[in-house]
């Protein structure tokens, strides 16, 4: 037997599994292995020649005993070396091969896809081409839709601020995010969100509903979380892993990430259509104005000249109901555009122009998603009547679709019967 070996300056060693390298070049290091006498366990040897020897030192794992040899020769102990290196990597190869799939790799992945709705009137629905409907990613996004892990302390989910019953908004002026934080702005609808094509939110800040459903989770008056956090506890969840293996025929938990989270969100909330009101069936040839009704819709129109003008088809276009533009409708005294306290769509372009805008909202299902405004300081359709009756305040970008009217009570009457028209009780 030859004498134990000290690490000298330079050479690798293999110790409790792990290498150490002495930091220096030293010729002829290479592996020894000895699969019959350790053969579970990893190759731990390691031997520098030296002469006509060959010294080794062999560190296995813990529990197996320290060995230590000196293997004679010249050209044969090199030979006999390489083929033990070539036996080391084949065994390698034929261990990995042979360990089982990982716990998401034995669930299946077979997408089941699904055709977005398109309902008559409505312009194709825009689906990104990495992120096509389907039946598990629907399902998913639906159900972190309704999950308040997504939130810091678990308080709050994506449906306590846009609420079915309410049109998908949560009737309050201002949301509530975790700890009571009191939001900015009102929630708008998601009602047909997949079919809106000029940015989203009330100032347009995001192109898409993918990007849009990762603001929520980090903003701090929402769910104010950190998305790194949020990730762990999705890739340690019970449930979550496999669903988005089905979803997304992700390998292993470490690939949930925030893309797929909002791809899942994007998924389910392309899927929230509204185009079974009263109005869509007239348009359809399925159902009949009342009168009230009818007059309601001309006036709204302004489909003659025998009715007095609204003003309101200008920005609230069927069959969304908005153009999705932008818009001042002069809610708020302002003597200059530096003067809005809420900037709107002029905090995301950084255009003094566009201080102040806002975009159209819808005008369908109004009989769920009061208060109204994005700052909800309406409570009824009576009172929005009033404001645009009134003509609002003046401004420098304000519509020029905003100006007095003059419209009888039974002028408003007939229009809010129309409105009810927009309702979807579906």
């Amino acid at each position: 037997m030859g004498k134990a070996l000290s690490p000298a300056r330079g050479e690798i060693w293999v110790e409790n599994g792990g290498f150490r390298d002495f930091q220096s070049p030293v010729r002829d290091v290479m592996w020894v292995f000895y699969p019959s006498k350790y053969p579970h366990h990893v190759p731990t040897g390691l031997g520098k020649t030296s002469g006509r020897s060959f010294s080794t030192h062999i560190t296995p794992l813990a529990g197996l005993p320290l060995r230590n040899q000196t293997i004679p020769g010249g050209s044969e102990t090199r030979a006999l070396l390489w083929i033990q290196c070539l036996i080391l990597l084949i065994s390698t190869i034929l261990l990995s091969s042979c360990q089982p799939q990982s716990e998401l790799q034995q669930l299946p992945y077979q997408p089941e896809y699904l055709e977005a709705a398109h309902p008559p009137s409505f312009s194709p629905m825009r689906i990104p081409a990495d992120n096509p409907l389907t039946k598990a990613g629907v399902a998913l996004g639906r159900k972190l839709f309704f999950d308040p892990i997504l939130s810091k302390d678990s308080s709050i989910a994506c449906s306590s601020c846009h609420q079915p019953e309410l049109a998908f908004t949560d009737g309050k002026a201002f949301s509530t995010g975790v700890e009571g934080r009191m939001g900015k702005r009102s929630a708008m609808s998601l009602l047909n969100v997949g079919f809106y094509a000029k940015g989203l939110f009330w100032d347009g800040r995001v192109a898409t509903l993918e990007e849009q459903s990762l603001h929520p989770v980090r903003d701090t008056l929402e769910m104010r979380h950190s998305w790194p956090v949020l990730l762990q506890k999705l890739q340690a969840h019970a449930e979550y892993p496999g669903l988005f293996r089905r979803a997304f025929g992700i390998k292993t938990r470490k690939e949930i990430d925030s893309i797929l989270v909002g791809k899942a969100l994007a998924q389910y909330e392309r899927t929230l259509i509204s185009a079974d009101a009263k109005f869509d069936r007239v348009m359809r040839e399925g159902a009949q104005f009342t009168p009230q009704e009818k007059r309601g819709w001309t006036i709204f129109f302004d489909a003659s000249p025998a009715v007095p003008t609204s003003e309101c088809n200008h920005c609230h276009v069927d069959p969304l109901f908005s153009t999705l533009n932008f818009e001042n409708n002069g809610l708020v005294a302002a003597l200059s555009l530096d003067d809005y306290p809420d900037k709107g769509r002029g905090a995301i372009t950084g255009n003094r122009n566009d201080n102040g805008l806002f975009r159209v909202p819808t005008l369908r299902n109004l009989k769920y998603t009061a208060p109204y405004m994005h700052d909800g300081r309406f409570k009824t359709l009576d009172e929005v009547l009033d404001h645009y009756a009134s003509g609002g305040h003046p401004g420098t970008n304000v519509s020029p679709n905003v100006r007095k009217l003059k419209l009888s009570k039974q002028d408003r009457a007939d229009l809010i019967a129309f409105l009810n028209t927009l309702n979807d009780e579906n």
